[in-house]
């Protein structure tokens, strides 16, 4: 465009004239018109809209608006200036000076200028709009190349494997609303055995967040060798990250250190959301004064503890399940969260009914909103009355799709955990009969074969004991075990619906079933001592 614009001031500076022979007399200089490429009309000036609507070479001499450019123009010396409309749309000028011969425009030149912004307008825009896309091309890939660094820090600094603490049960998910979020979680482990949890919110997404989110950690890391409770821990953090962290962020902060031998959890609050302990007598919330890291300096963190009994269980969290909307913009809420787990027994398996219920809450077709991060903790329970009375460690737990014909890679997934029990042979086999039946039954039963609905799977053992549990999603009491009567089923007043639990209950020693509102869960148990251990 721009060889365009000169090649076409060339005609018209010269290609009309006679050449000349004699050197001309010197001039007094004039600003070339290119001097005006610079200025920018500003949308309210009065002088955009007359060239807008009028698509058509302006004599500048002529016009008598009240316009800042319009004075600046007339002082370059511009003659002439043919608006480039495009759709309607002001998108450019050609601004012309005198003629070099002195002479005025002709009536010819004028037209060859209007014909010539015709041509010139769709091209111009053309080239504006390739510009553009360039422009977004090239700031896209930026993007992307931040979101790369960014998603590289936190995959490296998010802890690649839980605590495997005997009689305690540690889960956690974590999943960013953008490719790079700002929620982290992590895990410290002190000489004396003691288990620091650690979770956190960055105000802000993407790579800032990413920097502030590996700052914290490393800060929070760097306290722990040197302090040993949480609430110093964080004053520490706070300390060091006012001074640098970028002005509007902050940091919200939960750290716990637990005592896996007692159960003491001691914990101190930086902002950040309530966790809940699930216990005997029900839900309550850990609470805890403290400003965000990184909003005051000198600040002071309570500490509180709680004592974690056998069964007990400890939910941390981020904002973004509670503050998750549904459709007619009504919010999950707290309340509705610890009536979930008063509901549910806590554990890895939490996790998946949260989720589940998330997405019961805001239907098909949710857009995620904000991080959502969960670390869940669990002690073991114990034997019943008369069984004895030391704790359950967790084998294994994990849950499988619903899927027809999938229950015996279920099981045998079981079965590779039980054999650090060493059952006698019989037993085993009797055992994996039980859970398949079991876990069809879940499936098809509880489920109704929907893959969306998984069945979930604990497997614990005690010094005694092995137990495994199987909860599926059904919402209706279930049959209770009963004798099949072939000639009673044959005549229809027996149904076959109760036989499958009969045959659990004949291959184990004992069967416990436990429903409520939303779930099903079959527990079945093997004693590992006396009498009836390998018959």
């Amino acid at each position: 465009m721009t060889t365009l614009l000169r090649n076409f001031w060339q005609s018209l500076t010269g290609g009309n004239d006679k050449p000349v022979t004699e050197k001309p007399k010197p001039a007094t200089p004039r600003p070339r018109p290119e001097a005006v490429q610079t200025l920018e009309i500003a949308p309210h000036d009065p002088l955009a809209a007359y060239f807008q609507s009028t698509p058509s070479v302006v004599e500048v001499e002529r016009l008598r608006l009240e316009s800042p450019i319009l004075t600046k123009l007339k002082a370059f010396g511009v003659r002439l200036v043919v608006p480039l409309v495009s759709q309607g749309e002001l998108i450019g000028l050609i601004n012309l000076g005198p003629r070099q011969s002195e002479q005025d425009y002709s009536g010819e030149d004028r037209a060859l200028l209007n014909n010539l912004s015709t041509h010139a307008s769709p091209a111009v825009r053309v080239a504006q709009l390739v510009r553009q896309q360039q422009l977004e091309a090239r700031a896209r890939e930026r993007m992307e190349q931040e979101l790369r660094v960014a998603r590289l820090i936190q995959q490296t600094l998010l802890p690649r494997e839980l605590p495997n603490l005997p009689n305690w049960t540690v889960a956690a998910h974590y999943q960013p609303v953008r490719a790079v979020g700002g929620d982290f979680y992590d895990f410290i482990y002190f000489a004396d055995g003691r288990v620091g949890f650690i979770i956190g919110d960055v105000t802000d997404k993407g790579v800032p967040a990413a920097l502030v989110m590996a700052t914290t950690r490393a800060i929070l890391r760097g306290a722990a060798q040197s302090l040993s409770s949480p609430g110093e821990i964080l004053e520490r953090a706070n300390e060091l990250l006012c001074p640098d962290i970028p002005p509007n962020m902050f940091v919200t902060c939960l750290y716990a250190i637990l005592d896996q031998a007692t159960g003491r959890l001691q914990y101190a609050n930086a902002g950040h959301d309530l966790p809940y302990h699930r216990h005997a007598e029900g839900v309550t919330e850990m609470r805890a004064t403290g400003m965000p890291l990184g909003c005051m300096p000198d600040m002071h963190y309570e500490e509180r503890e709680v004592i974690l009994e056998a069964g007990d269980s400890v939910l941390l969290h981020s904002d973004g399940l509670v503050e998750a909307h549904n459709p007619r913009r009504e919010m999950f809420g707290f309340p509705r969260l610890s009536d979930l787990m008063r509901q549910h027994p806590g554990g890895a398996a939490l996790i998946p009914f949260l989720l589940e219920q998330l997405a019961a809450f805001t239907g098909p077709g949710w857009e995620q909103e904000d991080d959502l991060t969960f670390v869940t903790l669990q002690r073991a329970s114990r034997l019943t009355p008369g069984e004895g009375d030391e704790a359950w460690r967790t084998l294994t737990e994990f849950e499988w799709p619903s899927e027809r014909g999938s229950e015996r890679q279920a099981m045998e997934k079981v079965a590779e955990a039980v054999r650090a029990v060493d059952l006698p042979p019989a037993r085993l086999e009797r055992l994996k009969t039980a859970v398949t039946e079991a876990t069809m039954n879940a499936m098809e039963h509880g489920n109704k074969f929907r893959r969306e609905m998984p069945v979930y799977f604990t497997v614990r053992a005690s010094e005694n004991a092995l137990s495994v549990s199987i909860t599926d999603h059904g919402g209706q009491p279930m049959p209770k075990a009963q004798t099949p009567d072939l000639d009673a089923k044959l005549a229809g007043t027996q149904t076959p619906r109760g036989w499958g639990l009969f045959l659990i209950e004949k291959m184990v020693d004992e069967l416990r079933v436990t429903t409520n509102e939303s779930k099903h869960t079959v527990e079945l148990v093997l004693n590992l001592k006396g009498d009836a251990h390998g018959h």
